[in-house]
């Protein structure tokens, strides 16, 4: 397949892009400077121009977008616009999208959002991303949001991980963890056999 991936230099990204690689897949590595990855088509692109994505999107089979709103001192603004953009370049170049999300578009089992209960720091963006997710739900695009758990950072590519709906999942000692290279797998997995149209789902051990 043909595959664009937005913020394709980041923690996340990058791991897509080694993903997407070693299972054959061509990539278009997309990021605000249009930095060079080994083995991609780079392309400089802000995701917050609808215009220029649709562009870069018309030749590709699938939109993987891997950016956060984490640059300003307003999350929500910077979610909201790049949402919006993503959403127009879906509907002009009718491409489908599969967002990395956050997990605070997850409940908790109570109902409680867990945008709402993550500490102060991270709440702004928790909440931010929750509106991108509602975004998408409000429009007629064909997208997949998957939320990691509650903590992502490098490590192991074990390939074992459970999959859920929109619940926040914790393992046997209450942690809420995957790692980066495993949130790839889960990915690029809906990728190519998509299973959860216009849906959120999410990842953890």
């Amino acid at each position: 397949m043909k595959l664009l991936i937005i913020g394709a230099t980041g923690l996340i990204g990058n791991r897509l892009v080694a993903e997407a690689l070693t299972r054959g897949h061509q990539v278009t590595a997309a990021s605000r400077k249009g930095t060079v990855v080994e083995g991609t088509t780079a392309l400089a692109l802000d995701v917050a121009q609808a215009e220029a994505v649709a562009t870069a999107a018309k030749d590709v089979d699938v939109v993987i977008s891997s950016v956060s709103p984490r640059s300003t001192a307003n999350p929500a603004d910077e979610a909201a616009s790049y949402g919006q953009a993503l959403i127009a370049a879906a509907q002009s170049s009718g491409k489908r999208l599969v967002m990395v999300g956050g997990a605070g578009t997850l409940n908790l089992p109570d109902g409680t959002p867990v945008a709402e209960v993550v500490p102060e720091m991270y709440r702004a963006e928790a909440k931010a991303m929750r509106g991108v997710y509602e975004m998408l739900g409000d429009s007629d695009i064909d997208f997949t949001f998957l939320a990691p758990a509650g903590l992502i950072e490098p490590g192991g590519r074990t390939g074992e991980f459970r999959l859920g709906g929109r619940e926040f999942m914790t393992d046997a000692e209450g942690n809420s963890r995957i790692s980066a290279e495993d949130y790839a797998i889960a990915l690029l997995d809906e990728v190519e056999t998509p299973a959860h149209p216009r849906q959120v789902f999410s990842v953890a051990y």
